[in-house]
């Protein structure tokens, strides 16, 4: 049950988000940039810190049995901060949104119309266990004009007190001010749902994490919701697929990093490819130890096969767990998609360019792939530097949400006595 101080707790940080919201948003882009360097290079200068709180997160992980793709998410070490630090330079480098016109006309009357690029306001972020979001989510809000409300998950609560604490600190040295960047740190469940009522404080909600966080975000929250999805993403190879192009790519979707969103759970593989070239997978998969839940002709081909379920198509297994589909046609490997898949990222590979662009038109997804890894979908490889997160929903933002993401706009009129 909710205590009354976690209540007041929660709503004065959305107070203060607020009030400096309006400092942030006058501020210039050289400002914000000198603060986003001075953040990157106090990350850097006292990572130790952050480790020797990431150690705590780990061993509390371990005694409660963290699976291993939620210990990977949740381990940092010196390269990870280094990154996330690094992360921040990019984005400070990006160009800056805030007052781009986006579009200016002047109607019949004289009167000038432009239409320019504002921040959100406050960003409310609920996120599980990834510290480095704590950072890249902050760095975003704040190049972007945007206060931000941190509420990360219970497991890595040191990790995230240890990273906020010192950008609080490199932000007292700079143009912006510390209580633009506002974390959570009870562990009290009720804590996350008192970000989903004040909307009168909050400007937007972005849940990043599992089906269960972000359902809860989007179900129950009176605050508008950026929704971030999970990545039941899908190699399609097609009967025209080049065997060698075909499995680097999806050993390297499957195998690059298992535990993330955009890796890939699922391979539809059409059953004239599969049947030449079977031999040639399964060295690739039983190389990269993956472990095989297939249909019936799969397992017919492929060695250690086990049999798939209704939730091994829909599982997002973040594992070296692969779901084996196949297919006779392009149309099977879609209509496959349209009822599991999550609208994440989905790639097909064949040397066929209309049944490319047939798969291009007709697959329902952030991002769509040609010949490629389901693994670029990420504001860093993208060019965005650091993203907030990848948008499955159709409004506002889709796919990795960037700096213009975390933007709305407004109409400025200019006019010289016009009535109507």
């Amino acid at each position: 049950m909710t205590t009354v101080s976690t209540v007041i707790t929660v709503e004065e940080q959305a107070k203060k988000a607020k009030k400096a919201a309006k400092t942030l948003g006058i501020l210039t882009t050289e400002e914000k940039n000198q603060a986003l360097l001075t953040v990157a290079d106090a990350l850097e200068k006292d990572y130790q810190s952050i480790i020797t709180a990431n150690l705590i997160d780990l061993k509390n992980g371990e005694e409660k049995g963290f699976e291993q793709a939620f210990m990977d998410r949740l381990s940092l070490n010196k390269d990870r901060i280094f990154d996330f630090a690094e992360g921040l330079r990019q984005v400070a480098e990006l160009p800056d949104p805030i007052g781009d016109v986006m579009s200016g006309w002047t109607l019949e009357n004289g009167l000038k119309v432009e239409e320019v690029r504002v921040p959100l306001g406050v960003i409310g972020m609920i996120y599980e266990a990834r510290p480095n979001v704590t950072a890249d989510a902050a760095g975003l809000a704040l190049k972007s004009g945007n206060s931000i409300v941190l509420k990360g998950g219970s497991s890595a609560l040191n990790s995230n007190k240890a990273i906020v604490e010192i950008i609080h600190r490199a932000l007292a040295l700079t143009s912006i001010p510390k209580e633009a960047v506002q974390f959570i740190d009870s562990i009290d469940r009720e804590a996350t749902q008192q970000l989903f009522t004040m909307k009168e404080h909050i400007d937007v909600l972005i849940p990043r994490g599992g089906a269960s966080l972000i359902n809860a975000v989007v179900e129950n929250a009176t605050v508008p919701v950026l929704e971030t999805g999970v990545g039941n993403c899908h190699i399609y190879v097609d009967r025209v697929a080049d065997v060698e192009k075909a499995i680097e790519i999806l050993i390297n979707a499957k195998t690059d990093r298992p535990a993330v969103c955009n890796a890939a759970e699922t391979l539809i593989v059409h059953e004239e490819w599969l049947k030449k070239n079977h031999s040639l997978l399964a060295d690739a998969l039983q190389k990269n130890g993956i472990t095989l839940h297939g249909d019936e002709a799969a397992a017919s081909l492929l060695p250690d096969v086990q049999p798939a379920t209704e939730s091994d198509w829909a599982n997002e297994y973040l594992s070296l767990d692969l779901a084996v589909k196949t297919v006779s046609n392009l149309e099977e490997a879609i209509d496959h998609i349209d009822e599991y898949g999550t609208k994440h990222s989905e790639a097909i590979i064949t040397e066929n360019s209309d049944t490319a662009k047939k798969f291009m038109q007709l697959v329902d997804a952030a991002a769509l792939y040609h010949n490629a890894s389901t693994r670029f979908t990420d504001g860093g490889a993208l060019g965005f530097g650091a993203e907030i997160g990848i948008s499955t929903q159709k409004l506002h933002a889709r796919g990795p949400m960037g700096l213009p993401a975390l933007t709305t706009r407004k109409y400025l009129m200019s006019g010289n006595g016009q009535v109507r």
